[in-house]
């Protein structure tokens, strides 16, 4: 066994068996659990839900952006930066909720593939690749995954996870508020969505 899927193995026996995950929500299909973060007063989360597609058919509306953008909580546009062999850089606005100010960010996704079907995509927020733009604020750390696994030809187990710091002044309710609704709301949405596919 090779040290990239020894590390994957561990990556996904941690997430599943990570005793300080608290749940949170268990509704329409739908776990979020929730975790605080060291040195920062913002939890992460993780969210998990069974969804009647294939990963091929996951994979195709995460690529297509102008599509995420409507399954994707909070999200007001997304475009593609760039595009270097199985990592991405996707530019993306939020619409929070007043008083929040809209933030920006600047995500690279690194594909995974394993050998069982199962597709991970990595998040790092790259805050310096693009300029700053007036009006919003830029988030400086995030950091998260998607675990995509089959659990059949039209069927898969789907965990969404984050961690991250918005930055600025973000009103307490609204935070914690964000890290229920942000899992529930994008897997709700997607998997409505991606159960509509052929």
């Amino acid at each position: 066994m090779n040290r990239c899927l020894l590390l994957s193995a561990f990556l996904l026996s941690s997430l599943a068996y990570a005793d300080d995950w608290n749940l949170a929500y268990d509704r329409e299909g739908i776990r979020v659990y929730l975790s605080g973060v060291d040195d920062s007063p913002y939890q992460q989360f993780r969210g998990v839900s069974t969804i009647k597609a294939s990963v091929r058919t996951l994979v195709d509306l995460q690529e297509n952006l102008r599509v995420a953008c409507k399954w994707l909580y909070a999200c007001a546009q997304m475009r593609l930066v760039e595009v270097d062999g199985d990592s991405t850089w996707v530019y993306l606005t939020t619409d929070l909720p007043w008083p929040t100010l809209p933030r920006d960010m600047i995500l690279k996704v690194s594909t995974e593939r394993l050998d069982d079907g199962t597709l991970i995509r990595h998040l790092q927020a790259e805050p310096a690749k693009l300029p700053e733009q007036p009006g919003l604020i830029r988030v400086q750390h995030l950091s998260g995954t998607w675990i995509m696994k089959p659990l059949g030809e039209r069927k898969t187990e789907v965990t969404y996870q984050l961690k991250a710091d918005p930055a600025g002044n973000v009103p307490g309710w609204l935070a914690n508020r964000f890290v229920v609704d942000a899992p529930v709301v994008t897997l709700r949405t997607l998997r409505a969505v991606a159960e509509r596919q052929p």
